[in-house]
């Protein structure tokens, strides 16, 4: 379903920005008709104008859907929803499902509904909030109160495949994606939703303009006109520019990536937080996961640990390799 539409509003967002492109272009070259045609070009005037109207209402529209930013969330939620479908035949694959598994898989369901809904009226993500937030597609984690013990004495198979310095490394890790990883994806994504805004003005004013202009086409003298022909052509250029270029798909692409972050965060905090160590996934295992998460090597991994300790947390470079 979400795959279906998804491309139904990749769809949307071509087609629309094609028809309100075309509808304004063709107002434009009304309005210049008009003005040459002088006295005998009422009707020019008048279906100019009623294009420029039509125009604007289906731009506020497009604008405040964002079809491009529709495509992306659906696109991710496909992704997510695969993800989750390989964890379950994983685990049927592997063992008997308890009723905990259930659960948690619906909790998962649930989530991914709630962080990428299908319904527009009612349930549509804000397509201009005040800052970016990054994305929350996971249920909330529940917190262990049991104290962390660690006995050197014992082996690692007995310490779960964790050690003291296993656990500092993932901390300084998580740290450093928290300073820059994130922050940068937090910095640019913010500058993508300002631009969003300024074009998602511009444009149906843009193109309000030029309605206006059509409307005065004749009185006044030239100016009807070249108002008409400049703001429609402008209004072209700025709707091209913000659904061409899909300025909302790339808002949402930072905020899932922050959101990546965000996850890897609460996973680790969640884990470390758990005090039973026969409790906690294997360390060695989960140290594989998060070198695997950042596009690193085991020896990558460990080495970027004990150089962003050494300099105080302050690295040179982002801690993903991947994005």
């Amino acid at each position: 379903m979400h795959q279906n539409i998804g491309n139904q509003r990749e769809n949307w967002n071509s087609l629309l920005l094609n028809s309100v492109n075309m509808i304004t272009l063709t107002a434009v070259t009304m309005a210049g008709l008009a003005e040459a045609s002088g006295p005998n070009g009422l009707g020019l005037k008048v279906s100019s104008a009623l294009l420029f109207a039509a125009g604007t209402g289906i731009l506020l529209i497009m604008n405040k859907i964002q079809p491009s930013q529709l495509v992306e969330e659906q696109r991710n939620a496909v992704r997510l929803f695969k993800r989750l479908q390989n964890n379950i035949q994983t685990t049927l694959s592997i063992r008997s499902p308890t009723q905990e598994d259930v659960e948690e898989a619906m909790e998962r369901v649930l989530a991914l509904d709630r962080a990428y809904p299908l319904p527009l009226l009612g349930a549509m993500l804000d397509k201009y909030p005040e800052s970016l937030e990054p994305a929350i597609w996971w249920p909330s984690k529940k917190q262990s109160t049991s104290s962390l013990k660690h006995n050197s004495s014992k082996g690692n198979d007995e310490q779960n495949g964790w050690t003291r310095e296993l656990e500092d490394d993932i901390r300084e890790i998580v740290g450093v994606t928290k300073n820059k990883d994130v922050e940068d994806y937090v910095r640019l994504g913010n500058k993508a939703l300002k631009l969003s805004k300024m074009l998602a003005v511009s444009g149906p004013l843009l193109s309000g303009v030029a309605a206006v202009g059509a409307a005065c086409l004749g009185h006044g003298g030239p100016w009807g006109g070249i108002v008409a022909g400049v703001a429609g052509s402008m209004a072209v250029a700025v709707n091209t520019i913000e659904h061409g270029g899909q300025v909302g798909m790339v808002f949402e692409m930072y905020r899932n990536c922050a959101g990546f972050f965000k996850l890897l965060e609460e996973t680790v905090e969640s884990t470390l937080e758990e005090g039973d160590l026969q409790k906690r996934e294997n360390g060695e295992v989960f140290e594989l996961k998060m070198a695997l998460h950042l596009g690193r090597s085991l020896s990558e991994l460990r080495e970027f640990a004990s150089k962003s300790r050494r300099n105080g947390g302050s690295v040179d470079e982002f801690a993903s390799k991947l994005f």
